[in-house]
């Protein structure tokens, strides 16, 4: 099957579909390269905080049964809890031939806007793994030309095994970093909510203002009626 297709066949679920990081890992390897480059973003819809991408690169001839079970938990990101993301981000590192981390600031995305900011780290991320005859796969969005062929994947964090591990490395980044940003600036709650629109992070805003780790130019519904 051309790899468009595959990628652009919808998400199906059958009672006798293989569950967690086999599936993921047979959408990788229908691709038929070697290697697959997955990427995704972590913090791209938050109020504060950086925004984290990631890439992992996959050698799938030298994987063996051994590598794909220490795996066999791999997922989406946000189906896990913080105690597991911790727990597979190591071996993701140690069983990844590259893996790439890239983080960009507020007051960048203020300046270039979060839709472009994002696309740019995705796209740096994944130039840091990309390797001769692999494939580049990235979560929802195209981010442009990378030198390799690369395709966006709807769901790709749910889908491909190499972004599921993308998203194990921006994501747990991304939360130690707020973890500590906590600490540097308190009266924010930042290691509660990690710089996402909670009712308790806008309250903190209405009581404390902004701290320089938020994005001033992000206008979601969430800073509606806050004063800025």
């Amino acid at each position: 099957m051309p790899v468009a297709d595959l990628i652009a066949r919808p998400r199906r679920r059958r009672s006798g579909r293989p569950r967690g990081g086999r599936r993921l890992f047979q959408f990788d390897r229908a691709l038929g390269a070697r290697f697959v480059a997955g990427a995704d973003e972590a913090g791209r819809g938050s109020l504060a905080g950086p925004l984290v991408a990631a890439a992992v690169l996959f050698d799938y001839a030298a994987m063996g049964v051994g590598e794909l079970r220490a795996l066999s938990a791999l997922n989406d990101s946000k189906q896990h809890p913080e105690e597991a993301r911790e727990a597979l981000y190591p071996v993701v590192v140690r069983l990844a031939s590259r893996s790439a981390i890239v983080s960009r600031c507020a007051r960048g995305i203020d300046d270039l806007g979060l839709h472009n900011t994002n696309l740019a780290a995705l796209r740096d991320a994944l130039a840091r793994v990309a390797c001769p005859g692999c494939i580049c796969l990235s979560d929802g969005f195209a981010v442009g030309e990378t030198g390799f062929e690369q395709h966006a994947v709807i769901d790709g964090d749910a889908r491909s095994a190499a972004i599921a591990a993308a998203s194990i490395l921006a994501k747990v980044t991304r939360d130690r970093y707020m973890r500590r940003a906590d600490e540097l600036h308190p009266g924010w709650e930042f290691g509660a909510h990690v710089g996402y629109a909670t009712p308790e992070h806008r309250a903190a805003i209405e009581r404390n203002g902004v701290s320089p780790l938020h994005r001033l130019s992000f206008r979601s519904a969430a800073y509606q009626q806050l004063a800025l």
